[in-house]
This record gives C-alpha cells, sequence and structure tokens, in this order.
C-alpha cells in the first residue's frame, strides 16, 4: 500500500438544528447538519412539508385541477 494517501480521522461530533448529538470518525472535526433521523419526516412518521421559496403553491397552481 501507498503510505500518506489517506485522510485523517478525527473524532466527530455531528451535530443537528434540533439539538441530537452523534458522535462518531470521520475526516472532519465538527459537523452541523439542518435534519437528521431523530427529525426527519420519514424516520418519525410525520407528514412534514419543507416549502422552499413558495415551489409547493406554485405547483398547486400549475397542476389544479379545473
Amino acid at each position: 500500500m501507498k503510505k500518506n494517501i489517506h485522510p485523517q480521522y478525527y473524532d466527530t461530533t455531528i451535530t443537528c438544528t434540533c439539538g441530537n448529538v452523534v458522535h462518531t470518525r470521520a475526516t472532519k472535526k465538527d459537523i452541523r447538519v439542518e435534519i437528521c433521523s431523530k427529525c426527519h419526516p420519514f424516520f418519525t412518521g410525520k407528514s412534514r412539508l419543507v416549502d422552499t421559496a413558495g415551489r409547493v403553491e406554485k405547483f398547486e397552481r400549475k397542476y389544479r385541477r379545473k
């Protein structure tokens, strides 16, 4: 194997905006995420629309049944 080609691994803390904290190892020191398995609608079973700039309303207006 070639020497000095592998990245350095660090003990990492991944922090979500909901407050969930996960400790793991990665190539970055600290990672912040907006959504995790504790607050994501797929895993929680709660249906929640994350609307970005009115795209849901634009879609509904465009494809509204007449």
